[in-house]
């Protein structure tokens, strides 16, 4: 709302990245004999450009050589406004994560257009057009640049630098054969976004997502027949557990291995030596079978005495934004045909539904009497 203070520089970044595309341009200057004499370095600096005519008008001297006059280049900012072509849903929100790791909630950008003026003044028309063509072949007539727009949750985005119209002014003093200044008339409109006050999530990080699949496309009457879940994996340790520990070396190929002790293991665990993952398929005595490679990770070998961890639930919840994870997916097919319900987190079932399953609970009871 209005009187929350948030400031993250967008205009003022999206000004610095325009001028950034013109600060670099050259001009030379050659003999009868094709041969370069000078080269200069057009000087940019913001401004409007009668700023810079006042100054040339108290200087008659236009060839000075560190060219503190002309040939230079000029540009502002002349207007702000609201592209409603790119308007997105005014409550729509994603997800983000700053540079603590803490989630943020942020509200869809506003789009608007940003207009500038970029005005060339020059002595000669040959400098004149030597930066002209350096500057028109890259617009087509849109030129992008990336902005970093808000550094705290590094949303960089591409803004389009448009070419709207060029003009020419021939400026001069005293008659009509004084030539005092070439300005050419560049106008642009940049496309950028502002962004609004960036907000903690209250929801969090997404750490599942289910999927119920239908058979039929009628959703009146369909019920669900497929359901779909998947869950981030830890894909190191993060509680440094030290379950247990190799009692030989390990090739890259092995799939039988030798641990100094299985008390804590389980067929299925996860476990992870070095940075591979792997997964146990049986245990017998202190020796685990297990299939290399688990969680897209690459078989490597390892030395006897190498630490193993596992990666239990534990690890799971301990992912943070930024970290390496895998997933675990699970399939379920259902006969019931209850639906699921998204605020409540639980599965519906009609009222004839659940008499039903009241009565075969009932005659399940009545069997084991």
């Amino acid at each position: 709302m209005l009187g929350t203070y948030f400031y993250h520089e967008i205009i003022r970044k999206t000004v610095v990245s325009f001028g950034t595309l013109f600060n670099q341009i050259y001009i030379k200057h050659k003999n009868d004999s094709d041969q370069t004499i000078s080269e200069i370095r057009v000087p940019l600096a913001y401004g409007p450009r009668q700023k810079f005519l006042a100054r040339i008008e108290q200087q008659s001297e236009l060839n000075k050589p560190i060219q503190i006059t002309l040939p230079r280049m000029s540009f502002e900012m002349n207007s702000i406004q609201y592209d409603a072509s790119r308007k997105t849903t005014v409550t729509q929100t994603f997800k983000a994560v700053d540079n603590q790791n803490r989630a943020k909630k942020v509200f869809m950008p506003v789009p608007y257009n940003l207009g500038f003026e970029l005005n060339i003044l020059s002595k000669l028309n040959d400098d004149a057009l030597q930066i002209i063509e350096q500057i028109l072949p890259f617009f087509q007539p849109a030129f992008n640049i990336t902005v970093d727009l808000v550094d705290s949750i590094g949303e960089k985005r591409d803004l389009a630098v448009v070419l709207d119209s060029i003009s020419f002014q021939d400026d001069y003093e005293g008659d009509f054969s004084t030539r005092r200044a070439l300005i050419y008339t560049l106008q642009f409109s940049v496309k950028t976004y502002l962004f609004g006050p960036i907000a903690d999530s209250t929801d969090g990080l997404i750490k599942k997502v289910q999927v119920d699949y239908y058979a039929d496309t009628n959703i009146q009457t369909a019920k669900r027949q497929v359901r779909y879940v998947a869950t981030p994996v830890a894909k190191k340790d993060y509680n440094n557990d030290n379950t247990t520990s190799l009692n030989e070396d390990l090739t890259t190929s092995e799939t039988l291995v030798g641990l100094s002790s299985i008390s804590s293991l389980e067929v299925g665990n996860r476990i992870i030596i070095d940075s591979e993952i792997m997964k146990i398929k049986s245990i017998s005595g202190t020796n685990i079978i297990v299939t290399r490679g688990y969680n897209d990770t690459i078989p490597t070998s390892h030395l006897k005495g190498a630490s193993i961890d596992v990666l239990s639930q534990a690890d799971n919840v301990a992912i943070v934004p930024g970290d390496d994870f895998g997933f675990s997916e699970e399939n379920y097919f259902f006969e019931d045909g209850g639906d699921f319900s998204p605020t409540r987190k639980i599965d519906l079932w009609s009222k004839w539904q659940k008499n039903l399953m009241r009565l075969v609970s009932l005659w399940t009871q009545r069997q084991t009497l």
